[in-house]
């Protein structure tokens, strides 16, 4: 069972659009902790404040589940706030916390002489080690992204791209079973597709 995480954010249509298209079966909408039992792998779309997407997975009490899970290996995939999630904590609009379950914080761009906050648009991911999400990508890898905040991991090996935009910085995490990716994969054309099919195809 494929556990998608429902806390309300704006791209999850789009994500479970994605998700159908390319023939993901058993596909259960997680609203509550009971319905995450038995997830063989977890996907956390997001769009918005951290802080509030995560008072939200409070609210819920899902927060605790998703940690367990993840500590007892099942696969997950968190996208741009879901992958932020992943951190200790963000300095959006005052500091929250998050799962913590990779180390590193979550902080805004700063102010760059010829770069818009928020970024938006169009970039070519730079590998900078192997991960099985970003195996056989078509093209150059483009990806699309919309944020303002950006994740700076503490280990450099959870990192394994990066984008650059008057920075370099983080666009996919990977550690065991954890996964992670800034951009919108459901909004990537060829690349995100596939990078959606490598997690589907991942052992469970």
């Amino acid at each position: 069972m494929l556990a998608v995480i429902d806390y309300g954010a704006g791209n999850l249509r789009s994500v479970l659009h994605a998700l159908t298209h390319l023939g993901a079966e058993s596909i259960r909408l997680v609203r509550a902790p009971h319905e995450l039992k038995g997830a063989e792998k977890i996907i956390l779309p997001g769009v918005g404040a951290f802080g509030a997407g995560m008072q939200k997975l409070h609210e819920q009490d899902l927060v605790k589940p998703i940690s367990d899970a993840v500590h007892a290996g099942v696969p997950y995939l968190g996208i741009c706030l879901g992958m932020q999630f992943l951190f200790e904590y963000s300095d959006e609009m005052g500091e929250h916390q998050g799962f913590g379950l990779l180390p590193g914080r979550v902080t805004r761009f700063p102010e760059m002489p010829g770069y818009k906050v928020p970024h938006m648009g169009w970039n070519a991911l730079r590998t900078v080690r192997p991960t099985p999400l970003l195996q056989d990508l078509p093209g150059a890898g483009y990806t699309y992204f919309v944020h303002s905040y950006y994740c700076v991991p503490a280990e450099a090996g959870d990192v394994a791209a990066v984008v650059d935009y008057g920075i370099p910085f983080t666009a996919v995490v990977h550690r065991d079973n954890i996964h992670g990716v800034q951009f919108h994969p459901e909004k990537s054309q060829r690349a995100g597709l596939k990078i959606l099919t490598n997690f589907l195809e991942m052992p469970a």
